[in-house]
């Protein structure tokens, strides 16, 4: 009997916001995801990385500040570091807890690069914001050199990126190759390192991708068994935050695509997980999302918490 391919969609909750709390919160994040492994899952991880790229982007651009002869990094680099970072902690975290169970597997992380399209309608609307409160003298700087900036009454102004669609996952082929050795794969970390393909050169572009979406995307090219996106709460619900708060349990494409057009969703939190979710499933119609948090999952993967979202009843 094959083994059941699962991509799992870690959040900001698995992974904290600081280096301390990632230290400890990966360590808890391994305990969830060595029990998938013994339930003889086959895994492929991606994960969040908003604290830490904007930790990375604000750490580089002080750097410049006090010290002239340094370039600012760019984001594409500052995603790049996210990954190596999130998953150095989340491999050896993962290792140990499976080696302290007496499981012998390899567990890797690939440095992942994602094409974008570089006239998506998102550069021309940006909506991601990052980094650090600046002056107006500073953000008058920024826009000079072609960036966008909001400002945040009171606070100062941020920088505001792109979040464009995620087209293809370079690295596809070799986190196949690894998944289908069972090895335990950590990739498209942050939504992967966004880059725009000139002819035979890749380059990277000012932007972040939407995790949830690559989610979706990976699950779908690699015909995962089952896509599960763990976020911070047990369950999706309609009228979310209301006094008409109603918890569901299981969910077809088309009900998820009605309750989307009532405005159920709120765009930034769940609605690009259902998006994902539907994503995955227009694909791969014999699969099944799961949505739910890191503390029900066990619940859930028994069906008595969690949201499952079918193609069809």
């Amino acid at each position: 009997m094959s083994k059941k391919h699962v991509v799992v969609s870690l959040g900001h909750d698995a992974l904290g916001h600081t280096t301390l709390e990632q230290h400890d919160a990966v360590r808890r994040t391994a305990r969830t995801l060595a029990d998938l492994v013994e339930a003889d899952c086959q895994l492929t991880i991606t994960h969040s990385n908003g604290p830490q790229v904007s930790m990375i982007h604000k750490a580089m651009t002080e750097l410049r500040r006090i010290y002239i002869d340094y370039t600012p990094a760019p984001m594409c680099v500052c995603s790049a570091m996210s990954q190596g970072y999130v998953g150095y902690d989340i491999q050896n975290a993962l290792r140990s807890e499976l080696l302290s169970r007496g499981i012998s597997k390899p567990v890797c992380t690939i440095l992942t690069q994602v094409t974008v399209d570089p006239y998506d309608e998102a550069f021309y609307e940006p909506t991601k914001v990052i980094g650090r409160y600046m002056s107006r003298e500073d953000a008058e700087t920024e826009i000079k050199k072609g960036n966008y900036v909001r400002e945040f009454p009171g606070k100062g102004f941020r920088r505001v990126i792109a979040a464009p669609r995620p087209i293809d996952i370079v690295e596809l082929e070799t986190i196949r190759t690894l998944a289908m050795a069972d090895q335990v794969v950590i990739a498209c970390g942050g939504g992967g390192i966004p880059v725009i393909e000139q002819k035979h050169i890749l380059k990277g572009a000012s932007a972040v991708i939407e995790k949830d979406a690559i989610a979706g995307r990976l699950a779908a090219e690699l015909q995962s068994d089952q896509l599960i996106i763990l976020t911070g709460v047990d369950r999706v619900c309609k009228n979310y935050g209301t006094g008409q708060e109603t918890p569901l349990s299981v969910m077809t494409v088309s009900q998820a695509l009605e309750l989307m057009e009532q405005g159920h969703f709120e765009p930034g939190t769940m609605l690009p997980k259902i998006e994902a979710a539907i994503s995955y499933l227009e694909a791969n119609p014999q699969g099944e999302v799961l949505i739910t948090s890191m503390n029900a999952l066990k619940d859930a993967l028994r069906g008595k918490n969690g949201t499952k979202i079918t193609a069809s009843a």
